[in-house]
């Protein structure tokens, strides 16, 4: 069905088009500035680092539901080959075959379009089948480290796991923060925890895959409002899945990628970090997360890193 009329008006709300420039093609990474990465950086104590991206593997989320998005294919290419002749060194190469939001990944600013518009009213056809992302590439991020903070939704709600039909709205985020003890700030990353990837850590892919916690349609407006620069979650499909309007798919996509120039981030493990922070008392630490940079790419995988 065509975009709803209260689809549009969160869009008007939550638009950054021209915000940093009409040529920018970076968005809300902006608002990463050098005050904000050292201010993260002063939130190191312990030095503890807590790795949050799955592995790697042909077995992993994606389940086919989503065309094209293969798990990683991984092929030896060279196997102990003395390459420049008998005695010399040996070399084992490989190689591997895998979509680039297989994992724990970006969506980068092309993942999605509306109205044939991209982020800061770029065309929807500036991306093409043999360049990819012609603008808005995945490589134009630049390095993302900041201060993450974890809102650890699952934990305000008293449980490990929201059930499949929960959407996280900014009531949900309130109560976390509160939770964590801290406000979200201008150039922070926010992790929203659900537990829905406890589903997959325990080997059921489709119940991870389906149905989904995720954020409602009523969130953009509140990441707007704090200038959060980025947007992760431990689900499958970011948002709530099935939709909380009955045939709008993907509309939180749409506004954090196209509107607010906003990556969002998914199948982030975010169960060592949850656990670590509740040890520790404390929700806000410093997050590695770099794009690895894919020219015309409209994702990328990413293995981030907190440190706290």
């Amino acid at each position: 069905m065509p975009l709803p009329q209260e689809f549009h008006d969160i869009a008007a709300r939550v638009n950054n088009w021209g915000r940093w420039g009409a040529d920018d093609e970076i968005g809300t990474l902006n608002l990463i500035t050098d005050e904000v990465v050292r201010a993260a950086a002063a939130t190191v104590r312990s030095g503890r680092r807590v790795p949050l991206a799955l592995p790697l593997r042909q077995d992993g989320v994606q389940t086919g539901m989503i065309p094209g998005r293969v798990n990683p294919l991984h092929t030896m290419t060279a196997i102990n080959q003395e390459i420049f002749g008998p005695g010399t060194v040996a070399t084992s190469d490989d190689a591997v075959t895998m979509g680039l939001q297989a994992a724990t990944h970006w969506d980068g600013l092309t993942h999605v379009s509306h109205s044939g518009r991209l982020y800061n009213n770029r065309p929807a056809d500036a991306v093409t089948a043999h360049a990819g992302a012609t603008v808005l590439g995945i490589e134009k991020a630049t390095p993302i480290t900041s201060r993450g903070v974890l809102l650890d939704v699952a934990r305000a709600h008293g449980t490990d796991l929201l059930p499949g039909g929960h959407a996280v709205t900014p009531e949900d985020l309130e109560a976390a923060e509160e939770l964590a003890g801290t406000t979200v700030r201008a150039g922070d990353i926010v992790l929203v925890r659900t537990g829905q990837l406890r589903h997959y850590l325990a080997g059921d892919r489709q119940a991870y895959a389906f149905p989904s916690p995720g954020l409602s349609l009523r969130t953009p407006e509140w990441f707007h409002a704090r200038d959060v620069a980025a947007v992760a979650n431990d689900t499958l499909t970011f948002e709530i899945f099935p939709p909380e309007i009955e045939d709008l798919w993907m509309p939180v996509h749409a506004l954090h990628l196209v509107e607010m120039g906003m990556l969002q981030g998914q199948n982030w493990n975010l169960e060592e970090l949850a656990a670590a922070c509740a040890e520790e008392g404390r929700y806000g630490f410093f997050l590695s997360a770099m794009a690895e940079p894919f020219v015309g790419g409209s994702g990328t995988p990413v293995a981030p890193v907190a440190v706290l």
